[in-house]
């Protein structure tokens, strides 16, 4: 447990006393719809909000400002993620982290991008 919330810099404190990259993702659980009756499953415990709820955790510095979903001619998808440029200099180095994170926590094929800057 931390003795902080993130919002104070118990983030960055991590990352400095671990000398390594550090992502702190919740705790989330997905229910699958059932194959009979009128069940409704709450939008918080949809896979989609699941995948989403982890992405804003993963990169937790910065914001998601765009994505992209290409399906390749094998059918094979892979996402692109942009995020925000402002924080360019402090995420850059954590880039492939996130996507294998990303990859081990949903099982999607992603790169993680900065958007352009728009003038």
């Amino acid at each position: 447990q931390l003795a902080c919330p993130l919002d104070l810099g118990c983030h960055s404190v991590l990352e400095k006393k671990l000398s390594k990259t550090v992502v702190v993702i919740g705790q989330r659980r997905i229910i699958k719809k059932p194959k009979w009756g009128n069940v409704v499953v709450p939008r918080k415990n949809t896979m989609t909000y699941v995948h989403e709820a982890i992405l804003e955790d993963l990169v937790y510095p910065t914001d998601v400002v765009g994505r992209r979903q290409r399906i390749r001619l094998d059918g094979t998808r892979h996402h692109k993620i942009y995020l925000d440029s402002r924080d360019q200099s402090n995420v850059e180095a954590k880039l492939d982290t996130f996507a294998a994170v990303y990859r081990r926590l949903t099982g999607k094929t992603a790169s993680f991008e900065f958007a352009p800057q728009q003038e």
